[in-house]
């Protein structure tokens, strides 16, 4: 019986640990993301880097590549194409 008792012990504090070193850590990380947009810092902070970002895009000459421009077209024709068959 005493041995029974041990392995159980021996059993649930494994399972904690790997639990820990495994699962934990990625719930850790995600509460932290979490806690970060939630804080009235983190959305400041997001905001402000938005800001950065679309600043950095109105400053480029050309926001699409030759590729990313056809591809665009193409799916516009083809919407417009769709749209008029509907009317």
């Amino acid at each position: 019986m005493k041995n029974y008792i041990y392995k159980i012990i021996i059993f649930i504090i494994a399972t904690i640990i790997i639990f820990e070193f495994t699962i934990g850590k990625h719930i850790d990380q995600f509460n932290e993301k979490v806690e970060y947009f939630t804080t009235k810092e983190g959305r400041k902070e997001m905001v402000s880097s938005l800001k950065k970002e679309i600043r950095k895009a109105n400053e480029k000459e050309n926001y699409l590549d030759e590729e990313e421009r056809v591809l665009l077209r193409n799916f516009i024709i083809k919407i417009k194409k769709e749209l008029q068959l509907e009317n």
